[in-house]
């Protein structure tokens, strides 16, 4: 007898197991768990048999044109994952939206533990720098790929990332209905008059590589799978190394941060300590400066506008509204500290 174990879902379970027996051979019970957390795309636990496996999907409704590329998460994850770069392995595409309402794949699942909270307190104080250096080995690693050797040359858009991308999220403040924040005007100006000369170094940039978005060895301080590919195009490394520090510049109520706590009696190491853990694996790397620092902070100030221009319009309760856009004056103003050197001590 069929079995069918689920939690909620936006689509129907039944043609799931259809479609499972069909690949994978016919097998009684199916188990279904919606993964929390605020994905953008519906991500679930998936159990058919004694396969066990991780269905994303785009959401059901209409979307704008290139959100929510779960195509391209599972191609870079496929490129990836002969690589030694930490990925789930990828299992397979399935873009017919009749079956789920909506493209999706499915990926092997992968067993270890997340961490939101960056001070790591839910762990003891001796194994908490090792899952720092582990974050900054897996970026490394991540760097380490040529993107034409791995059939992902045609990912993005070489060359001029920076430019390219202060050029969007300046656009994207100056059209906001926001309340005036004019930390953000400060910046918007200050970043194109501060940028580095293009080195032509061009990576795969994941664009929300922290310590949420790592999948660690159950027991070893070791990276397993980076997750959330949704944001990955080529892009400059560096960018992605200024947003992963950010952590040393925002305090625990600004989106977790570090900032303010005693770091030393946390066991977490230095922000220097870090950047050249990360070094160590990208030799040829340009420094860390300021500007990327500060692009990074000014960049995720604007998706904060972002969200609070939404909650406005009515697609969020107000006071949440209220909350994020108490977030982007925030992170514009820790991206200040950094122009003006008022940095407090990291």
């Amino acid at each position: 007898m069929t079995a069918i174990s689920k939690s909620a879902t936006d689509f129907a379970p039944e043609a799931l197991h259809g479609f499972l027996n069909d690949r994978f051979g016919a097998r009684e019970h199916l188990e279904i768990e919606k993964i929390s957390g605020g994905q953008s795309n519906p991500t679930y636990f998936v159990t058919h048999g004694d396969r066990r496996l991780v269905l994303r999907k785009k959401p059901v409704g209409p979307i704008l044109p290139g959100a929510h590329a779960i195509e391209r998460e599972y191609r870079v994850m496929s490129a990836l994952y002969p690589t030694g770069v930490p990925v789930a392995k990828p299992v397979l595409l399935h873009q017919d939206t009749a079956l789920l309402g909506t493209p999706f794949y499915l990926m092997e699942r992968v067993e270890g533990r997340v961490f939101e909270d960056c001070a790591l307190e839910e762990l003891p104080t001796e194994e908490r720098r090792g899952i720092w250096m582990a974050l900054a080995d897996a970026m490394a690693k991540m760097h380490s790929i040529r993107p034409e050797k791995v059939g992902l040359g045609d990912y993005g858009k070489p060359g001029n990332y920076f430019e390219r991308q202060i050029n969007r999220w300046s656009k994207q403040w100056r059209q906001s209905n926001s309340e005036p924040i004019p930390a953000l005007d400060v910046l918007a100006d200050w970043l194109p008059a501060n940028l580095p000369e293009d080195d032509g170094m061009v990576r795969l940039a994941h664009g929300d590589f922290r310590m949420g978005n790592m999948l660690f060895h159950p027991t070893k301080p070791q990276v397993v799978a980076i997750l959330d590919w949704e944001l990955s195009t080529l892009g400059h490394p560096l960018a992605d190394v200024g947003f992963c520090v950010m952590p040393w510049h925002t305090k625990p109520e600004e989106y977790g941060g570090i900032l303010g706590l005693d770091r030393a009696a946390l066991g977490i190491p230095d922000e220097n300590e870090f950047v050249a853990r990360y070094m160590e694996g990208i030799p040829d790397s340009a420094p860390l400066l300021p500007f990327h620092k500060v692009f990074a902070l000014f960049r995720f100030a604007v998706i904060f506008v972002g969200i609070a221009d939404r909650a406005r319009a009515g697609s969020a309760a107000a006071e949440n509204a209220a909350d994020v856009g108490i977030l982007a004056e925030r992170f514009a103003e820790r991206a200040l500290e950094i122009v003006e050197g008022r940095v407090h001590a990291i």
